[in-house]
């Protein structure tokens, strides 16, 4: 199934659910661990109907919920069609049969304090070092390339962050950091937390990609970017 766009999937307003990353996030309160396996039970048989289940975290007064489908697919400039992990039609139907569910149950969305971290290394030689981070990461070589057209790593199983690789020339040796953190949030709560992290000290040292990316640094010139999807 084709992969949305980030219009489409604006368009299907999907008032619970965030788009983070590759996926969907949702988040819903719950008041014990038995009532959001209530939730979880009823999200199975949906799930299990519609051939397609999200990614299941019960917390203390939540459940976490993600959405992304493995088989979407993708097509460059010249029609060349790639396998990604990405959100399709699939994906905003079962989220709309979810926000169901949690509607009949009582429960109450809370799609603002979703957010997704991802690890951004820069280097001109992905392909090479690639491998090495899969090992590292993953302990699996299939990582590499997961999900995405790129040397990216992916753990299939989602027990570590993503990894992707950013262009950089051989001069980015010199540099102190290469390494930054990618922190997803929702489209409202990102100036907020723009402002906090200037509040505790931070600097914005690029933001001619805002909203969608914010670079921030703390004193000692270490960045990290915040991200709307």
């Amino acid at each position: 199934m084709d992969m949305l766009t980030g219009e489409e999937i604006t368009k299907a307003k999907l008032t619970d659910w965030r788009k983070l990353a590759q996926g969907l996030h949702g988040r819903y309160l719950v008041d014990s661990f038995g009532s959001g396996a209530r939730f979880v039970s009823a999200i199975a048989e949906v799930g299990e109907a519609f051939g397609h289940s999200p990614t299941v975290s019960i917390g203390p007064g939540h459940v976490d919920l993600k959405l992304v489908s493995g088989d979407a697919v993708y097509r460059d400039d010249d029609g060349t069609e790639y396998i990604v992990e990405w959100v399709t039609q699939n994906d905003v139907d079962l989220a709309r049969r979810i926000t169901g569910i949690a509607a009949d149950q009582g429960l109450t969305a809370d799609p603002a304090s979703v957010s997704v971290i991802e690890l951004g290394l820069d280097t001109g030689h992905s392909a090479t070092i690639a491998p090495v981070w899969a090992a590292l990461l993953t302990g699996n070589p299939d990582a590499q390339g997961h999900g995405s057209p790129s040397d990216e790593i992916r753990d299939a199983t989602g027990r570590v962050p993503n990894l992707w690789f950013g262009d950089a020339d051989d001069g980015v040796a010199t540099r102190s950091q290469r390494f930054h953190l990618e922190v997803y949030v929702p489209g409202e709560v990102a100036e907020g937390r723009i402002a906090a992290a200037v509040a505790a000290g931070g600097v914005i040292v690029e933001d001619s990609g805002a909203p969608s990316l914010t670079v921030i640094a703390d004193q000692d010139g270490n960045t990290g970017v915040v991200c709307v999807a």
